[in-house]
């Protein structure tokens, strides 16, 4: 069965076609070769999904659905310092479907971002990637910890190893919190006995909690 690309068309959506723009249009003719006609499949980015055919420039819209998002799941993470492993982290952790990534504000932290569009594009190629309906939130600058709404869970040496139950989770810089960094009453959770790279704790956190 011939491959059908996914891409992301972003709302609102009038008439009965979707206008792609130049780098679309360029990648699905030259690159994957399609024709008029071909299948494509689409989204807002927000929800809804179709399947549509390539017109000139554009997607005749198809059948079209709204599904649900695949988590509620925001992760606050400090962001590693080298840029391919911050790409690699917005990338995993937008197919894995979270719906939010903030960046996070610690002691011994870079505190360094890619930019806002660069992140964007991440989000978007993955999203592309795996035929997601909803792309990932991303904070624009580091937050800090107090920023957090309450309820969050730190993965943190030493913490509990029961799965928790929560809605965020936080991930430290490389060389770890300061003890007296985080609150006193922090639920703290310990992924295992190994010490885990920002985005490989980051994933393995996503997964469990699944």
């Amino acid at each position: 069965m011939k491959h059908v690309p996914h891409v992301v068309v972003g709302a609102p959506w009038n008439g009965e076609t979707l206008e792609l723009n130049v780098i679309q249009w360029r990648h699905l003719t030259k690159v994957l070769r399609m024709s008029r006609g071909d299948r494509v499949s689409y989204t807002d980015g927000l929800g809804t999904v179709g399947e549509g055919a390539l017109a000139n420039h554009s997607i005749e819209r198809g059948s079209e659905q709204t599904v649900e998002r695949p988590s509620a799941l925001t992760v606050a993470v400090a962001a590693p310092s080298n840029k391919d492993r911050q790409r690699f982290l917005v990338e995993k952790l937008a197919e894995l479907g979270v719906q939010r990534l903030l960046w996070l504000e610690t002691r011994h932290g870079k505190n360094r971002v890619a930019s806002p569009s660069k992140v964007f594009a991440w989000v978007l190629a993955a999203t592309e990637q795996s035929r997601g309906a909803w792309l990932m939130e991303v904070s624009t600058e580091p937050i800090k910890l107090a920023d957090l709404e309450p309820g969050w869970v730190a993965c943190h040496p030493g913490g509990g190893t029961e799965i928790p139950t929560t809605d965020t989770v936080v991930i430290g810089p490389e060389s770890g919190f300061d003890d007296d960094e985080l609150p006193a009453d922090a639920r703290l959770w310990d992924l295992g006995p190994t010490i885990l790279r920002v985005e490989t704790a980051a994933l393995v956190a996503v997964a469990k909690l699944k």
